[in-house]
């Protein structure tokens, strides 16, 4: 039986000239966005670290490159950011505890986990649903002060949340399987 390298499959190949062509082009490009080479060089690697990862059997068309790479890169430095913001508030609130009830790096680290998870699940709501569950949970709102500061009814805040714990549930559900 004759073994074929995956360097040989034609998206292999696609992405190996995306890679060679575009690297440093994209790598640039994020240093000037982002004012800093290393995450700069950290978020061009994950942008075709995206493209292996899609499905093999998917053809890579892209009539322009740059673009196309450009996109991806964005979408990953939104997310870069949100959860540097994400990290940046939490360490804020971990300042203001006193150093005797401070959990341990672990803990924290796990806290930082938990919360990246948490904020890729509620990226995929929609903005009403993932307004309304921020609204109930971090700021104390209730179901009525929420549907009149959202122009919604109480019926469509209920929907929004049963949604948004949905999707908690789900992702609590996946990390108690991997344990």
């Amino acid at each position: 039986m004759q073994h074929t390298s995956s360097a040989s499959h034609p998206r292999h190949q696609a992405i190996d000239q995306l890679y060679s062509h575009h690297h440093g082009w994209l790598q640039g490009w994020l240093r000037k966005r982002l004012g800093s080479a290393a995450d700069a060089a950290d978020l061009a690697q994950d942008t075709f670290v995206r493209l292996l990862c899609r499905a093999p059997g998917e053809p890579l068309n892209c009539t322009t490159p740059r673009a196309y790479l450009a996109t991806i890169a964005n979408r990953l430095a939104l997310n870069f950011y949100r959860r540097r913001s994400l990290e940046q508030a939490y360490l804020a609130a971990l300042a203001q505890t006193p150093e005797d009830l401070a959990p341990s790096l672990e803990q924290q680290a796990l806290v930082l986990e938990a919360l990246d998870e948490i904020d890729q699940v509620l990226a995929l709501l929609p903005a009403k649903a993932r307004q309304a569950f921020l609204m109930a949970q971090l700021e104390g709102y209730t179901q009525e002060e929420i549907a009149n500061r959202l122009n919604l009814s109480v019926r469509s805040v209920q929907r929004h949340l049963a949604r948004a714990f949905e999707e908690c549930i789900v992702l609590a559900s996946q990390g108690a399987q991997h344990e």
